[in-house]
């Protein structure tokens, strides 16, 4: 086929974790990138560790990241039929066969080829050859099918990412294919599903570098287009170790969570292993406009939470405020609060200052909540001294005009009266009002704050 088509595959045995949000990333720009489709596959056939609400976030993580799909989701489950009827074709042309050797079996063949220090290949006892007599088929033993590998030769291919790659087929054995319940393994189903959608890029991390060889063989027996694969190297955490599911390694959603914006996280997935010169910011549109699926790195990427956080607050800082406000809306109402049509403007004079929404509803809950000045910055600020400039701001406060102009002009007067200058007075209203000394303009905050909890809160101490 012409037309470019690419796919993500997560299995809903956890959250989408980063590795495969950078993966999916790059398949969907890809897929854009050359006009072509982006699928979706969940691959869910394990059953005893998938769940409905892994896949719901799988769904709600995508979307968030704007990672739209073309097709799909199209879950393996619902497709045990063709794989059945593949695997049937696979039987008949001698290609898979039974195999009843049991666990323990099994085990014994792997220590006794670990006592010789060889690598602990299945012994093909149930491999049917030309002259060979196979034991006797077992009572009460359910046989799993394989896949018969070829014995010589080798598997190449040119990895869109690491370059030519060749594993000789002593090297790999048998794959089980479909495991005793009748349900397929993930090599097997994953080469059906690929030609069926006719998939002809895969981006995947590089630990599936050791299954390509299988997945080859079969499409290769199966008569097949083979798909071209990119291996992607893996993203190292702070300790040096994989970032994966069962490290621990912390969900996309979780960053939503945390208040990062999901342009942020694109971002910085995109640049975590990609590069396009020098270029360190950029929009999912420049993404799509440059990726062409060259300049992946080769060796693994540094996890830097410092550097996503530079990154968030970039898009903080140049988000829309009116967008801001939506985004924002979520965290401040989980501390109880209710908004009002201040909210984008309060946004709009925060959001310099902040690298998360979490840290902007900390600002914005001072207009819609209370407030708790720390006794430092109280007895450090609101001295014996002050409280007659104070008194006199508060009734200047009272009679202005409400407006950041009318506010400034009462500011100034009250300083005039009192012979003092600005950080002299603004110190202390900033620890009454907003409960820290370090706020933007004070007429500013003062405009957008309510005249009456204003006028209450200078004379709360």
């Amino acid at each position: 086929m012409s037309t470019v088509r690419t796919r993500i595959a997560p299995s809903p045995t956890g959250f989408l974790h980063l590795g495969t949000a950078r993966t999916a990333l790059y398949s969907w720009a890809f897929a854009r990138h050359s006009g072509g489709k982006f699928v979706l596959r969940i691959e869910d056939t394990d059953v005893a560790r998938s769940t409905q609400d892994s896949v719901d976030q799988i769904l709600v993580a995508m979307k968030w990241l704007g990672l739209d799909y073309d097709e799909g989701p199209v879950y393996q489950m619902q497709r045990l039929d063709r794989y059945t009827a593949v695997v049937e074709q696979l039987m008949t042309e001698g290609k898979a066969y039974r195999c009843y050797s049991t666990p323990e079996e099994l085990d014994a063949v792997r220590e006794a080829k670990k006592a010789r220090s060889e690598k602990p290949l299945y012994d093909g006892r149930w491999r049917p050859e030309p002259g060979k007599t196979l034991p006797l088929v077992p009572d009460g033993v359910k046989p799993v099918i394989r896949f018969k590998n070829p014995t010589e030769g080798d598997v190449t291919w040119n990895d869109l990412v690491k370059g030519p790659i060749t594993i000789n087929n002593r090297e790999i054995d048998d794959l089980i294919i479909v495991r005793a319940d009748g349900i397929p393994t993930y090599n097997f189903a994953v080469v059906v599903d690929d030609w069926d959608m006719h998939i002809t890029h895969v981006y995947r991390g590089d630990e599936h570098i050791n299954n390509t060889p299988w997945q080859i063989n079969i499409f290769n027996a199966l008569g097949a287009p083979l798909p071209q694969f990119g291996h992607c190297p893996v993203i190292l955490g702070d300790d040096g170790q994989k970032l994966s599911k069962r490290r621990g390694a912390v969900s996309v959603t979780a960053y939503q969570e945390a208040g990062y914006l999901p342009e942020a996280l694109l971002n910085y997935l995109a640049r975590l292993g990609w590069s396009h010169g020098d270029e360190e910011l950029f929009t999912a549109e420049q993404i799509v406009t440059w990726f062409d699926g060259t300049h992946l790195n080769k060796s693994p990427a540094q996890w830097d939470p410092a550097k996503l956080l530079w990154v968030n607050a970039h898009y903080v800082k140049t988000a829309d405020n009116a967008r801001l406000a939506k985004l924002v809306t979520p965290f401040v109402r989980a501390k109880g609060l209710d908004i009002d049509e201040r909210l984008a403007d309060i946004c709009g004079l925060f959001k310099d200052r902040c690298e998360t929404l979490v840290v902007l509803a900390n600002w914005v809950s001072a207009f819609y909540g209370q407030v708790t000045p720390k006794p430092e910055e109280i007895t450090q600020h609101v001295t014996q001294a002050i409280r007659p400039v104070l008194d006199s701001l508060s009734q200047s406060l009272s009679s202005c005009t409400w407006d950041k102009a009318g506010i400034a002009a009462a500011i100034k007067d009250v300083l005039t009266q009192h012979g003092i200058k600005m950080p002299q007075l603004a110190m202390p209203v900033r620890v009454l009002v907003m409960g820290t000394a370090q706020t933007p303009s004070l007429d500013a905050v003062l405009a957008l704050s309510k005249r009456e909890v204003v006028l209450q809160r200078l004379k709360s101490v």
